[in-house]
């Protein structure tokens, strides 16, 4: 993946951010989305919870296939 662990979501206020899927620790539907990350930031965003799970399903489905570089 050539962002790393990144997905791209969307602020309330239509700005795209790109979030760490890795530290991503808790989603709520609050009823907006409302993203938690392993440092206790909340990020606010558009996408819905379900929506959210599915872009970090397929980054880790991503990172599977990619063959990793020995060194």
């Amino acid at each position: 993946n050539e962002r790393g662990p990144m997905i791209e979501l969307t602020k309330l206020q239509n700005a795209k951010i790109v979030v760490n899927a890795e530290m991503i620790e808790f989603i709520e539907s609050t009823p907006d989305t409302l993203i938690t990350t392993s440092t206790g930031k909340k990020l606010m965003v558009q996408e819905s919870v379900e929506k959210v799970i599915e872009l970090v399903i397929a980054y880790k489905r991503k990172c599977l296939e990619t063959p990793r570089k020995r060194t």
